[in-house]
């Protein structure tokens, strides 16, 4: 069974601070949950290190040939 966690009024008083600065702008239907934060982000890792590869791959080609047309 899990444990219930106890917070104090100092955090509960500084997370309604919190949301109300944040305006309500994110409903919990709109808001991802870490895990799914945490897997997005390492998706576009993914992506930016393929792009980096491909990029580089580009600029020696384009290197070669421009040693070529020299």
């Amino acid at each position: 069974m899990a444990q219930q966690r106890q917070y104090d009024h100092e955090y509960k008083v500084q997370v309604v601070k919190l949301a109300q600065e944040i305006g309500g702008a994110h409903t919990p239907q709109s808001t991802m949950t870490l895990n799914e934060e945490l897997i997005q982000l390492r998706k576009q890792l993914k992506d930016q290190d393929k792009e980096i590869k491909r990029l580089k791959k580009e600029n020696e080609f384009l290197e070669e040939a421009s040693a070529f047309s020299q």
